[in-house]
């Protein structure tokens, strides 16, 4: 696995990434972590690689866009001085197209998307011993719908920039659409954004397949 013994992992994002975590900072025990993905992850790495003792902070903020990860850059993600950095971003920046149309104001069409994000990569980068960037998703299976092929859209911009900055890829685009082949939206996800706990075990799995997590793991 790519984590190593003592490393710091934050995970920044939105309410998907946030899930009620504790404030101001993320880290703790019982729901200190939110009770999304970053406390499975956390929970997971510490009952299967106990040795590395890894620390896990969430610095998710419900309703962010890529233009906050960007206000708050300095404070909730240099100040910290993580390791290793996970970055989710991006439903919301397309999300408010479709719910408050009139308010233009909120929206982030693609290219401030990408240009935000890559600012943000190009200068956190170099602070980093790892940089995972995971996609933003929509639980849908039709992509021909509106919102769907949007975040695709927002989705090809993550991989591209994690291809460029030699970033880890997260697709939890594709982890959700295997998942969809087997039930309706509605098993997974309430308003196809905010997940249900089966589907942020499947954003966690799919982070940890990521980092080379060995589910098989006994003999530590």
């Amino acid at each position: 696995m790519l984590l190593e013994k003592g490393d710091q992992l934050l995970m920044i994002g939105d309410s998907i990434t946030d899930c009620g975590r504790a404030r101001p900072v993320g880290e703790g025990f019982a729901a200190a972590l939110g009770d999304g993905y970053v406390r499975l992850v956390s929970a997971l790495l510490t009952a299967v690689y106990p040795e590395k003792v890894i620390r896990v902070v969430n610095m998710g903020v419900s309703g962010n866009t890529v233009r906050d990860l960007k206000a708050r850059r300095e404070t909730d993600v240099l100040a910290l001085r993580p390791d290793w950095l996970s970055i989710m971003i991006g439903v919301n920046d397309v999300w408010r197209q479709f719910d408050s149309p009139h308010m233009v104001e909120t929206h982030v069409l693609p290219e401030e998307y990408e240009d935000t994000l890559e600012t943000l990569v190009k200068q956190t980068r170099p602070n980093l011993k790892g940089l995972v960037l995971m996609r933003p998703f929509y639980i849908e299976p039709l992509r021909e719908d509106a919102m769907r092929s949007t975040v695709d859209l927002y989705g090809e911009i993550v991989k591209k920039i994690a291809e460029k900055y030699n970033a880890i890829f997260v697709d939890t685009q594709a982890a959700f659409d295997k998942l969809l082949q087997h039930g309706h939206s509605s098993r997974y996800s309430w308003d196809r954004v905010h997940p249900e706990l089966s589907g942020h075990m499947d954003i966690a799995k799919a982070f940890l397949d990521a980092i080379g997590f060995d589910w098989n793991r006994r003999d530590f």
